[in-house]
């Protein structure tokens, strides 16, 4: 009986793999597609609001790249809640000395928001943020101070809504790998989720580089709404666009370079946290990794135990040893996909992943461990802290502020 409910959930799990690994191929064909085409010209005039806190390793190169954005004419607006942040000097001091270009950046500004009791502060910022941009803004563009943009990543992130059926245009982080253990594991949980996006109806905004325009962002009622009460920009802009029958489009091009070293303890609060907002503001989604997690860790575990306890003939032990170097495989294929996507998407990334670009598919067999445990984390609570601030998410509409490292 327990070697036949193991091939039943193998069945399962390698039915479940293959299906992935098929989707890996497919978000391979289509991210090479993106990149073969030109980014177009179609350039209404646009907005970029940054929000900041604190200072990261690469903020002066990600703020020298987002000011050199080939697309005329661009507003570009950084948020910082409070002036004793350490990145208001810095930030203050690219305003006073940057030259508007008519080909480029035609205006750059500093924004201090403030706090808000009732949403998070990335939230805030953004919406505080708002009130710098322009009257005569066409596309409203929100992006993260620590992912490094391409020069053609605001035409290439605009250029898609010029389809009327196109509501919000997003791209997603790319988390590059370090020296450290950490930042590789790092790159490979990532990117995971990153290849989960495609040419599909099921795309999800991401907040560090997502577009819409400006009529379509007033006309949901996203800051009067959705944005009034929440932590996650990005996952209320999502069901913004699906509670009204839109469609969010992922361009392949506006993948953004990021890397990051941190603790392991760091690295599983930061990957718990990103579940847990999963967990509240997308509890299906949520769910539904779960199950899937549970599906592959539970078969893994009870295929060791049944080769380690010498119950079964040899022969048997053999094939779900054979079963299981299979659907290991499969994933590491899979980890191999997001090598590819790494060197042709960064190519000036080139001796680092040469070195350590291993990672994405070396450490595959490892990475639904830790999500396992962010879900199954994430089922039991709803408390995160984001860059200093902690909150409790009582629900999709509503944020208790626990404290601030500033109170």
């Amino acid at each position: 009986m327990p070697e036949r409910i193991f091939f039943v959930l193998a069945a399962i799990l390698a039915l479940q793999s293959i299906a992935s690994l098929r989707d890996g191929f497919r978000f391979l064909r289509y991210f090479r597609s993106s990149l073969r085409q030109t980014p177009g010209n179609f350039t209404p005039s646009a907005a970029i609001i940054v929000p900041v806190k604190g200072i990261d390793a690469d903020l002066e190169t990600n703020i020298a790249d987002y000011l050199a954005q080939d697309y005329p004419g661009y507003q570009l607006i950084f948020v910082v809640s409070s002036e004793s942040d350490p990145a208001h000097a810095l930030l203050r001091e690219c305003v006073q000395r940057y030259q508007p270009q008519a080909s480029g950046c035609a205006k750059v500004e500093l924004v201090v928001a403030g706090f808000a009791d009732d949403r998070g502060e990335k939230v805030n910022n953004l919406l505080v943020g708002l009130s710098a941009v322009e009257a005569r803004t066409e596309v409203l563009v929100f992006a993260d101070a620590d992912a490094r943009p391409a020069q053609d990543w605001l035409r290439s992130l605009v250029v898609p809504l010029a389809d009327a059926e196109i509501t919000v245009s997003t791209g997603f982080r790319w988390y590059l790998p370090g020296r450290g253990f950490v930042s590789r594991l790092r790159a490979a949980w990532d990117t995971s989720i990153a290849t989960l996006l495609g040419d599909h109806r099921s795309n999800f905004a991401w907040g560090g580089s997502m577009a819409v325009r400006t009529e379509d962002f007033k006309r949901l009622r996203i800051a009067e709404r959705y944005w009034k009460r929440t932590v996650s920009d990005d996952y209320a802009v999502t069901r913004a666009v699906r509670e009204a029958g839109g469609r969010i489009r992922f361009e392949p091009r506006c993948l953004m370079a990021s890397r990051e070293d941190s603790s392991f303890r760091d690295f599983i609060r930061w990957s718990n946290r990103q579940i847990i907002l999963t967990r509240v503001y997308a509890a299906r989604l949520w769910l539904l990794g779960l199950v899937a997690h549970l599906i592959y860790c539970g078969t893994i575990s009870f295929g060791l135990v049944l080769i380690a306890a010498g119950l079964l003939p040899a022969r048997h032990r053999l094939i779900i040893a054979g079963i299981l170097a299979g659907i290991l495989l499969l994933g590491i294929l899979k980890g191999g996909i997001r090598s590819v996507v790494a060197r042709e998407k960064f190519p000036e990334e080139r001796a680092s992943l040469e070195r350590h670009g291993s990672c994405y598919w070396m450490l595959t067999p490892i990475v639904p461990w830790v999500m396992f445990f962010n879900f199954v984390v994430a089922g039991f609570g709803r408390r995160i802290e984001w860059r200093g601030t902690r909150y409790e998410l009582v629900s999709p509409e509503e944020v208790r502020i626990l404290s601030r490292d500033s109170d």
